[in-house]
């Protein structure tokens, strides 16, 4: 029987998963809505769809190197609570929007406080996790995310087609953005020992220099999620003709990453991450082939469950191999270097989505984003795999 330093469900890993829940549940709430939002409500085309969209994940991008190197650097639950506090709060600057520049500047404002505290609330999970069960735990952290995206992309769409109303939305995002503040706040993170002033500046503390190979192959699978969640909704409505799916898809690729997350928490246990990491890879290319190829419902669904099951037991296995090349002090600068590398990826995705669909149509877009994403795969088999196992520290 596991004793207290040992248990993987404590009280404040609990918290913050619940705190993260609530963080991608407002995320996830409004970002397959927003292209139909900037179309209806500014009349905005689909480039310009794509550039105000892009701002949000360019600041995210921005902000999380030197978030990285602050959670590291101070006090990390004061750093936590700061970024949480800029998240909410800005959720209101999209009520008061009246202009499609208005909207935009709030839009890309917003994406530098979502960026750190993605950061800093990971990190806080693996501060709060025994050793011993760390890659499991980080495995599992992962989940929290899938669930909101099972459930807020629905309630999103659900409201929208019975109501027609952003405003409520708007609202809503708002008020679950501070039930997870309010949930953070409670946490209990281990004091440590900070280490300003024992170590120079260097890229280091920003960007994880020893896995940059691993950087440029997550920034494939990012570009090619960037491209899918954001017009998703769009393509599905004017290709497909699929007026009332968007939500059941997203529900079916969160099913897949909440399976595969529970298939490869044994993987993970056993330090099995580039099993993992493969295995993942190459079910995705399958989802992503089978999405842009069989323009049918059923391939549609099946797209969804294949590309959930695969970026589930890609991801955190990738986010593990980042934390492997790193010293124990790095922990953020890893988890910043990763999520910097997925918004590389989702942000070039975004914007290039937006400019292809409007010269090419959407299905020449997701075309391009089945290359990218096997483009990924061969990079990741050629080079990545031996890179990693030949860096490892633990």
């Amino acid at each position: 029987m596991a004793t207290d330093d040992e248990r993987l469900w404590n009280g404040n890993y609990l918290k913050v998963l619940t705190a993260n829940f609530m963080l991608f549940f407002a995320f996830y709430l409004l970002t397959p809505l927003m292209p139909i939002y900037l179309t209806e409500a500014f009349g905005a085309t689909k480039d310009t769809i794509g550039l105000v969209l892009s701002g949000y994940t360019i600041a995210a991008l921005l902000v999380r190197p030197l978030s990285g190197f602050i959670v590291d650097s101070f006090d990390r639950r004061r750093v936590l609570l700061v970024c949480f506090t800029l998240f909410f709060a800005l959720f209101a600057g999209y009520l008061a929007a009246s202009t499609l520049l208005m909207f935009a500047i709030v839009r890309t404002l917003h994406g530098a406080p979502y960026g750190a505290l993605t950061v800093a609330n990971s990190t806080v999970a693996i501060d709060v996790l025994p050793s011993s069960r760390r890659n499991e735990g980080v495995g599992y952290y992962g989940l929290s995310n899938n669930l909101s995206m099972a459930i807020a992309p629905v309630v999103g769409i659900w409201i929208h087609e019975r109501t027609a109303s952003f405003e409520l939305l708007f609202w809503l995002a708002l008020v679950i953005a501070g039930v997870g503040l309010a949930v953070d706040a409670t946490v209990k993170i281990p004091k440590r020992e900070l280490l300003k002033g024992k170590r120079k500046l260097s890229l280091d503390r920003f960007f994880l220099t020893r896995a940059w190979l691993m950087a440029v192959n997550i920034a494939f699978f990012g570009f090619c999620f960037g491209v899918l969640s954001n017009y998703l909704a769009i393509y599905s409505r004017q290709v497909l003709g699929i007026t009332g799916g968007t939500g059941i898809y997203f529900m079916l690729l969160s099913i897949g990453l909440f399976v595969s997350r529970l298939q490869g928490a044994r993987a993970l246990r056993e330090g099995r991450l580039t099993h993992n990491a493969a295995e993942g890879v190459l079910t995705s290319l399958v989802g992503y082939i089978i999405f842009v190829a069989i323009p049918h419902p059923v391939a549609y669904y099946l797209s969804a469950l294949l590309i959930g099951l695969g970026n589930g037991h890609m991801y955190p296995a990738f986010l593990n191999m980042f934390i492997n090349v790193a010293q124990h002090s790095e922990r953020g600068t890893a988890n910043s270097s990763i999520l910097t590398s997925w918004d590389v990826g989702m942000g070039l995705g975004i914007l290039l989505g937006g400019i292809v669909s409007e010269h090419l149509g959407y299905s020449a877009t997701f075309w391009m984003v089945a290359a990218f994403n096997a483009a990924g795969v061969a990079l990741f088999f050629l080079a990545t795999r031996q890179f990693f196992l030949r860096r490892r520290l633990r």
